[in-house]
Parts: C-alpha cells; sequence; structure tokens
C-alpha cells in the first residue's frame, strides 16, 4: 500500500510499543520503505517530540533503513489521556489520509476510549487495532465488540494475535491443504491426538501488574493457542481471503468444548518454586515483586478440548503453556493412529507417526516407522525434518503489515474472541472453587513430575 496513512499509538511509551510495535514498524519499512507512514506517539505524561523520538529510533535500531529513519525524524508526541472525550477529537483533526488507531493500553482503556467517541469523530476508513485481552469473559468481550463495532465495520477491527502472525502456524495450511500425503488423513479417522505447546524459560519478567491478574491459562491458551487450535482443526475454507478464513476459524471455535464436558479431569494448573533456569537463580513465583500469593495464579497451564464435529469428534486438543520451564518447547504435534493391521514376519513396534510443526526455529518433523539396517524385517523409528524458514516478516511486522493494508485476515474476529472465553470458562469456575489443585513444580524443571508426558 502506497497511500497516506497515519499510525497513532496510544501507550507509545509501554514496554508493549518499544519492545513489539515499533520494532515490527522498522522491519516493516526496510523490507516496504514505499509505504507512506507518518508516525504519533500518546501518552498521558508529558514528552517533548525530541524525546520521543530519541525511543523511537532507539527502538528501531542503529542500522535503520532510509524508510524508517525518515518517520523517526518526522514522528511527533501527543500528551492525551485516551479518555477523553475532547482531546481524542483534537488528536483525531491531526490525522493525515487513513487513520490506524492502536490501542497499546489495557482493554477497559481502550473500551472507555472508543466509548469516547462516534462514528462522525473517525477520519473515513479508519482501523482499530487492540491487544489482548479482549475482555475479561464472554459477556464482556461482547460489551467491547459493540463498542468497536458501533464506530467501524468488523473489518476495520483488528484484534491483534502476534500467533496468528508467525509463519509456521501459516505453514500448517499449507502443509495440510497443499499435500495429497496429509489433506485425506487430517481428521478423527487417522490423528489420534493434537498437542498444542508454548513453554517458556522466562519467569515472570516484571509483569505481576498484568500476569497476576491472568495466569497462564488467560494469558495463553484462552487467547492464543485456541486459535492456533482453530487454524489446525477447520473446515477447508474456500479461500484464505479475511472472510472465508475467520468464518472457518470461528466455526471450529463453536464446536469446541472442554473434553468429557469435565473441567475438572481435564485441566490442570501449577505455579514454579524456587530454581535455576539456563544458568540463573529464578525466585519463587510466589515471592516474586507485585505477586499476591493468595491469588493461586498459574504458571503452567494444561487444558484438553474436543472440536466436535464430523472431522475431530473424540480426538483430544491438549493445550499447554508453562513459565520457567528449563527445556522450552514450542510446537504444535499431530499423533496419527497406528495401522490397523501389521503383516505377520515385522519385529519391533509400529506405533503412529507423529507430525511436529516447531514454533521457532521454524521446522517440520515426521516421525515413521521403517524397515532396514542389518534386519531388513526390524522396524526402527527415524524422522525426516524439513527448514521452513523464518518468514520475510516477524510475527508482529506480519500483523502490523496487515493492518495498515486493512487486511483482517490474520486478526481475531469479534465473535472468536467471545467463543474463546465461554470454551475455557469451565475451567476458570472448577480452578476458581479451588476444584483443581494447584501444584508446583522446580524453576528449571519441565513441571510438575505426577503430570503426565506429552508426545
Amino acid at each position: 500500500m502506497t497511500d497516506d496513512t497515519t499510525l497513532v499509538i496510544f501507550g507509545a511509551t509501554g514496554d508493549l510499543t518499544s519492545r513489539l510495535v515499533l520494532p515490527a514498524l522498522a522491519q516493516l519499512l526496510e523490507r516496504e520503505p514505499q509505504r507512506n507512514v507518518r508516525l504519533i506517539g500518546c501518552g498521558r505524561r508529558s514528552l517533548t517530540d525530541t524525546a520521543w523520538r530519541a525511543l523511537v529510533r532507539k527502538a528501531f535500531g542503529e542500522e535503520r533503513s532510509d524508510a524508517a529513519a525518515a518517520v523517526a525524524k518526522a514522528t511527533v508526541f501527543r500528551q492525551v489521556d485516551p479518555t477523553d472525550a475532547a482531546a481524542l477529537k483534537t488528536l483525531l483533526g491531526e490525522v493525515e489520509g487513513r487513520a490506524v488507531l492502536y490501542f497499546a493500553l489495557p482493554p477497559q482503556v481502550a473500551q472507555q476510549a472508543c466509548e469516547q467517541l462516534e462514528p462522525g469523530d473517525l477520519p473515513e476508513g479508519t482501523v482499530l487495532a487492540l491487544e489482548k485481552p479482549f475482555g475479561s469473559d464472554q459477556a464482556s468481550a461482547h460489551t467491547l465488540n459493540e463498542a468497536l463495532r458501533r464506530l467501524v465495520p468488523e473489518n476495520q477491527i483488528f484484534r491483534v494475535d502476534h500467533f496468528l502472525g508467525r509463519s509456521t502456524t501459516l505453514n500448517v495450511l499449507g502443509i495440510r491443504f497443499a499435500n495429497r500425503i496429509f489433506e485425506p488423513v487430517w481428521s478423527a479417522e487417522h490423528v489420534e491426538s493434537v498437542v498444542i505447546r508454548f513453554d517458556e524459560s522466562l519467569g515472570l519478567e516484571d509483569r505481576a501488574g498484568y500476569y497476576d491478574e491472568a495466569g497462564a491459562l488467560v494469558d495463553m491458551i484462552q487467547s492464543h493457542l485456541l486459535q492456533v487450535m482453530a487454524v489446525v482443526a477447520m473446515q477447508p475454507p474456500a479461500t484464505l481471503h479475511e472472510a472465508d478464513l475467520r468464518d472457518a476459524i470461528t466455526a471450529a471455535l463453536r464446536a469446541t468444548v472442554v473434553w468429557d464436558d469435565n473441567a475438572v479431569r481435564s485441566s490442570r494448573r501449577a505455579r514454579y518454586t524456587a530454581g535455576e533456569v539456563g544458568g540463573e537463580d529464578l525466585p519463587s513465583y510466589a515471592d516474586e515483586p507485585g505477586v499476591d500469593p493468595a491469588r493461586e495464579t498459574e504458571t503452567l497451564a494444561e487444558a484438553t478440548f474436543e472440536v466436535r464435529t464430523s472431522r475431530w469428534a473424540g480426538v483430544p486438543f491438549t493445550l499447554r503453556s508453562g513459565k520457567a520451564i528449563g527445556r522450552p518447547q514450542a510446537d504444535i504435534t499431530l499423533t496419527f493412529r497406528p495401522v490397523r493391521h501389521l503383516p505377520a514376519g515385522f519385529t519391533g513396534a509400529a506405533p503412529g507417526s507423529v507430525l511436529r510443526f516447531s514454533l521457532g526455529p521454524d521446522a517440520m518433523a515426521l516421525a515413521l516407522n521403517v524397515n532396514g539396517g542389518e534386519d531388513p524385517f526390524t522396524l526402527t523409528r527415524q524422522t525426516m525434518e524439513a527448514s521452513l524458514g523464518e518468514g520475510a516478516l516477524r510475527a508482529y511486522a506480519e500483523v502490523l503489515s496487515s493492518i495498515l493494508d486493512g487486511d483482517a485476515a490474520l486478526a481475531v474476529r469479534g465473535d472468536a474472541a467471545e467463543q474463546c472465553w465461554r470454551i475455557v470458562q469451565p475451567i476458570l469456575d472448577a480452578w476458581h472453587r479451588g476444584d483443581v489443585p494447584l501444584d508446583e513444580y522446580p524453576a528449571g524443571s519441565s513441571g510438575p513430575e505426577s503430570w503426565p508426558a506429552l508426545p
């Protein structure tokens, strides 16, 4: 797109903006220097244009492109309370071309800001971009959606989920739909189980203000991993355009329920105690600054779901995410059913094949049973691996590119956000009642020893 666009970032001095949004913009401008982007930073505290430009240059990096350097030189900062209607209208008067309003703010603040606006206040074609979480339950997500859709159409609302911008997540579509070896067997008839996991070595990292309220289930599974699951489980869309793709994703979510309709047996939670991760000592989560131990916030969550469609009924989808894990692992794993009949004469085991997509470095691995070696009738396990590359853009840059282009295919649609809250609510309720124990695991371990191992 070469049309003039004004990118307005609310919460411009926050960690999210400097760590993710601005570096993504720099990479995008380096790859697509023809974009005409004007940047306005907004925040409640006073900041001079000079100080703001220094922050932007630092976030852009030392080897910034000419296009990024030009944006950094021309950007301005405005002290604006996003919940002040008059201040917002004054700010919108500075917009040149199409407006992209990026709310790098808590959802309740973003909602309050949108409630101050009227449709006539916004320039034509305005795009609204918001970070997760989208509400705090299904009802609040619906209220937020109503406030947004009052201002602009759904396809101009971008609920940011950078996991949908991960090249590997999108590569799943190519592997599944473009290969006859996989497309016909992508169903309950052939797939025994699916595991989607995002375990990281990082601890709390000074995020108690948000994380101690959310926990691993809401922070990762309710948002990111359920979206990834829907990409794996959806019916083939007619096209990969915005409407068809998001229709298919949302349909998969509508069919998703807690496994066996039992939130107690189908979920686990734990939090880390003191330990060592990557050679560094990590205190117990309960002792981290800003943490309220009485909340019993989990740092590791695991839940199993079922997608009740003719394609997937009876297949467990297990989603897991944890912090302070000794061996980080981020992947999508499909375990296929064993063959129905193995001819007599073979020796050795013949378990189901395993297809694994690694989410960084982006790769694919297929574990197969083969015969060979000294005894050609003895079955052994061999794995074929392929690098999928990193993609031209990092995940946030991919998402930002879509926002600036007005292509909502990689954004979370409003009804999908509401469905994600519906799906996890029985688990949240069971945990709130104390029906599921809060286990513990030492930082640097793989999790509680009592938990069954995943493929």
